[in-house]
């Protein structure tokens, strides 16, 4: 039975919105793991708040959340996670370090597989992509489902490692593990072209060709950033390896989540500011050391 979840955002009186005029975006996240996640939901530098980004979802659920056209951010999965003996929240994968379920930036979670969207940027455009510049814990696809007036593209990190996420672990970046300027393209590795590529990151290029990752020898970072309109967006954690990402999504295809099964409709309500559009900036050089 779907489970609905309604949220009203109270300033000394209820103001109400209607859907149709404050949201026009949909991001549907779904959960095909054999395992519980506690998805991580965090806003763009200057963006408002989400109102709440605090969900789970067990195996086979799904939720739907309704967000501003103009919103940006990053989105994650966080894995075994649970309360100590002090009160405070842990994962042992994509754990935000604020010791309670709320997230407030994915700067200073290691080793995890992030989905990023800045929506209504450059022309009108939604952009969005995967990112392995922070590790790796368990795959992720993104597929947009409305217009096809941009390059509406599925991207994922799908044909990756089956030990971390399965076994409680993750892969992390070398920076991150060691912290040294060569493993971080800092000091005098900073220049194009003198950081290197190591074996880790080559590994995990060729196994998430669609995902952002490194720099290569020229020095170009290798985003994997695509860009469509008028869309809706679907992101499956733990997808099937044989979901192929390397197609185009037809025009008007499926243009909203439905909320038939095992659904849980959260509805966010946030102010709607002119605010700069955003997306925190990556590592600069991601090498994989699982």
């Amino acid at each position: 039975m779907a489970q609905t979840l309604s949220l009203v955002l109270l300033f000394g009186t209820v103001i109400l919105f209607s859907a149709a005029g404050v949201y026009s975006t949909s991001l549907k996240l779904a959960n095909e793991c054999t395992y519980t996640v506690w998805p991580g939901l965090v806003s763009g530098h200057g963006m408002p708040p989400l109102t709440t980004t605090i969900f789970t979802l067990e195996t086979g659920e799904s939720a739907s959340i309704l967000i501003p056209a103009s919103w940006s951010g990053q989105l994650w999965a966080r894995t075994l996670c649970s309360y100590d003996f002090t009160g405070r929240f842990n994962c042992l994968t994509g754990d935000c370090g604020t010791g309670s379920e709320e997230c407030a930036s994915v700067q200073t979670v290691p080793s995890v597989t992030v989905a990023m969207f800045n929506m209504s940027g450059n022309g009108g455009l939604d952009f969005y992509g995967v990112s392995a510049a922070r590790g790796y814990n368990l795959a992720i696809l993104v597929v947009p489902r409305g217009d096809d007036e941009g390059n509406c593209m599925a991207t994922a990190c799908v044909d990756a490692p089956d030990g971390p996420s399965q076994t409680g672990g993750a892969c992390t970046t070398t920076c991150f593990a060691f912290g040294d300027p060569e493993n971080c393209c800092s000091g005098a590795y900073a220049p194009p072209g003198t950081c290197k590529p190591s074996y880790y990151s080559s590994y995990f290029g060729s196994r998430c060709p669609w995902a952002s990752r490194y720099e290569d020898e020229d020095g170009k970072e290798k985003n994997r950033a695509f860009a469509c309109s008028l869309a809706d967006y679907h992101i499956t954690f733990c997808p099937h390896p044989s979901m192929s990402t390397d197609h185009k999504v037809a025009a008007g295809a499926g243009t909203r989540p439905s909320s038939a099964g095992k659904t849980k409709r959260v509805i966010v309500i946030v102010l709607v500011a002119a605010v700069v559009l955003s997306i925190e900036p990556m590592v600069k050089k991601p090498i994989m050391k699982c």
